[in-house]
């Protein structure tokens, strides 16, 4: 633990030069709270609290981008090569880069949330500790996601169009832009096969319902999941040095990481819950200064 502490403080550092992360982890971050609370949010405080729900999903979501764009930069800059001169393994390397993710990732969640209240007049705050809960292990997961990417990916090029095909799924299709509820069904119930979504939904539930950690409970098992398979999988394709290549037999190790979400996907397609309840959540903000409107069902 007191070596992934030490590579924690380390990784933070190297981040902060990393132009690509400092965009992804910051700067698109707050330019989509801007842009969504002027918007779509017609200065609704309700409406104000719903949309921080996706601004904080983005945010967190964001952050696999700039984690696997940073470890593929520093496996072909030899970055790495020198990490493993030391007595350390990939696992508390990995373990570091979602530890100085979520430190470097707190500070613009601390900026949206304030602006949220001071320059927006958002008044409810929602389950402050299942937001919390909900932004921690989020942040793991999709962090665990970015290292999945870096370790299956041969080169920088390759990284950036597979971040490109993640990023439009999770972006268009996890209710984190467009709401959910202004798609056809069949289209909110491919949603829950996605990790993303049951950030988004979980976040909802805790901002607009005031949901406790027993309510999101569903919402945090995906994620934990995720953390834990995603990670498990990255440290098994883990490569130190450039030279080394992903042989295709390796990249299906990536097969494993996706089973959990197929399964909470034919869970969800059962039971109708968290469709339902996002629609209901949707339909009762809408009126109080909600802009988004249906593409059409």
């Amino acid at each position: 633990m007191s070596a992934t502490m030490a590579l924690t403080g380390v990784r933070m550092r190297l981040a902060l030069r990393n132009r690509a992360f400092v965009f992804f982890s910051v700067v698109m971050p707050i330019g989509f709270l801007f842009g969504f609370f002027l918007v779509f949010g017609r200065g609704g405080p309700d409406a104000i609290t719903y949309l921080l729900g996706l601004v904080l999903a983005l945010s967190v979501m964001g952050s696999f981008w700039g984690l696997s764009i940073q470890l593929v930069s520093f496996r072909e800059q030899g970055v790495l090569r020198r990490f493993r001169l030391t007595p350390i393994g990939p696992g508390p390397l990995l373990a570091s880069s979602i530890f100085s993710n979520y430190m470097l990732t707190l500070p613009t969640i601390l900026v949206e949330v304030v602006a949220a209240r001071w320059l927006f007049g958002m008044k409810n705050w929602g389950n402050i500790w299942s937001v919390i809960v909900l932004l921690t292990i989020g942040s793991a997961a999709f962090s665990a996601l970015g290292l999945i990417v870096a370790s299956v990916t041969n080169s920088m090029q390759e990284t950036q169009v597979i971040n490109n095909l993640l990023w439009s799924v999770f972006f268009f299709l996890s209710g984190a832009t467009i709401p959910l509820p202004v798609f056809p069904e069949w289209i909110q119930h491919i949603a829950f096969y996605l990790p993303a979504t049951y950030l988004v939904a979980g976040l909802e539930r805790a901002l607009v319902l005031h949901a406790n950690l027993v309510a999101v409970s569903a919402d945090l098992l995906a994620l934990t999941a995720s953390v834990v398979v995603a990670f498990e999988v990255s440290r098994r394709l883990f490569r130190w040095e450039p030279e080394q290549k992903v042989s295709p037999r390796a990249k299906a190790w990536v097969i494993v990481a996706v089973i959990p979400f197929l399964l909470l996907g034919a869970w969800e397609s059962r039971t109708n819950r968290g469709v339902t309840e996002m629609q209901q959540i949707f339909h009762t903000i809408a009126p109080h200064g909600l802009s988004f409107t249906s593409p059409g069902k």
